[in-house]
């Protein structure tokens, strides 16, 4: 199965300009594509899951990647998908993020000189040097405002109000693909789907300025079974940075995904053969859980290495069967002075671990019945703990049903 019908059969394409133009590059190793990365935080979120696994996968068909780092388009922020407009960033807290971003994605694809080998680029190189009136006089007759307010990407903000900053990004986006078009041979983008008139901007810029055909292809989001993003909420995304999710609860993540998301999780995400998959698919019952645990083993051997995963795989099994090891859990070192007359208490323990971020948020957990310390539940707000019992390997706390932490004292 060639790499194109094999994105089919994984469920991965949602829409193309041709789609037999675009299986002939991708088959043929004659794609160099891209893929475009806004620096908006200091780490990838395991909602960039798809696109990084995607680029791997069309560079070991031979196919040439640029990861395109947004230091210039993140200046402006995309509006697509959005209510709200997104924050303004300084450019130094811009290559701070785009730097993060390198090291993280040097584990999925392949940087260096050659054939196939991929490149990094930044548009801040193209973007932030441009005259604003040169820019309009170049491509400004090309776009045209009616379609653009069409364009999916705006009209979730056109409900609140699409600022003119915002109104701008496509332009950007376009001129981005137009730009690296000449420089260095780019002939596609790709892309989540929710990038699809963004995308189309810049084959049309390419075809009235150049004379040229381009090519794009999305890719379906990665959500659950209710729509919902997976990996990516704003305030609960799951990184990609080791010290903002640890391995264990990166582990833990996937290890519980919905039933309904195992499987489509698997075939988007891991390269597993199809084959494999495909025998998968009738597994049902407790063989699910099976499905998770080898999820969340291979994501998290993609991520952080096969040692991290090993570690993690350990210590979630042991805590589910009651036993194991405590090592690798998330931990923290709880000062002497969090300790009152030898106690600490059920909120205070919750909030110094990070578990919860307001006395008011921890309150509400206990009350609703969403801790657990050593293997009790804990209802009483006044609840409070014994210095001594922290001591050694300390106490496993445990919040809802999936997060695990260990608390210790030296």
């Amino acid at each position: 199965m060639q790499i194109y019908e094999e994105l089919k059969a994984r469920g991965l394409v949602a829409q193309v300009t041709s789609e037999e133009e675009v299986a002939d590059l991708l088959n043929n190793g004659k794609a160099t594509f891209y893929i475009g990365y806004d620096c908006t935080a200091d780490s990838l979120t395991a909602g960039h899951f798809v696109t990084l696994t995607l680029m791997k996968r069309l560079q070991m068909a031979g196919n040439k990647p640029i990861a395109l780092i947004g230091g210039g388009t993140t200046t402006i922020g995309d509006p697509s998908g959005r209510t709200d407009m997104r924050k303004m960033l300084t450019l130094e807290d811009i290559n701070h993020n785009a730097e993060c971003f390198k090291r993280q994605m040097s584990r999925f694809i392949d940087f260096g000189e050659g054939p196939g080998q991929a490149m990094m680029l930044n548009n801040a190189d193209w973007l932030l040097n441009l005259n604003y009136v040169d820019l309009l006089r170049e491509v400004g007759a090309c776009f045209s405002v009616n379609n653009m307010l069409r364009a999916e990407c705006y009209k979730q903000r056109m409900e609140k109000g699409l600022s003119f900053l915002e109104f701008n990004y496509m332009i950007m986006q376009s001129y981005d693909f137009y730009h690296m078009f000449q420089a260095v041979g780019c002939n596609m983008q790709c892309g989540g789907n929710d990038q699809w008139s963004n995308m189309l901007g810049g084959t049309e810029l390419i075809r009235r300025k150049l004379g040229k055909d381009s090519h794009c292809m999305t890719i379906n989001l990665l959500t659950d079974s209710q729509g919902n993003k997976m990996g990516k909420t704003a305030g609960n995304a799951v990184w990609l940075d080791p010290n903002r999710t640890s391995p264990f609860d990166f582990y833990q993540y996937w290890r519980n995904v919905g039933d309904a998301d195992v499987m489509k999780c698997i075939r988007w995400l891991t390269f597993l053969p199809l084959e494999e998959i495909d025998a998968m698919d009738k597994w049902e019952g407790s063989q699910l859980n099976r499905a998770k645990e080898i999820l969340a083993y291979e994501l998290t051997k993609l991520v952080h290495g096969g040692a991290e995963a090993e570690k993690a795989q350990e210590t979630a099994r042991g805590l589910f069967t009651g036993g194991g090891s405590t090592e690798h859990m998330p931990s923290t070192e709880l000062p002497a002075a969090r300790f009152e007359n030898g106690q600490i208490g059920a909120i205070a323990l919750l909030t110094a671990c990070g578990l919860c971020p307001s006395n008011a948020e921890a309150r509400r957990l206990i009350q609703q019945g969403g801790l657990t310390v050593n293997g009790r539940k804990v209802t009483d707000i006044a609840a409070a703990f014994d210095q001594a019992d922290f001591q050694g390997e300390g106490v496993v706390i445990k919040k809802g049903k999936k997060v695990f932490h260990r608390a210790y004292i030296r």
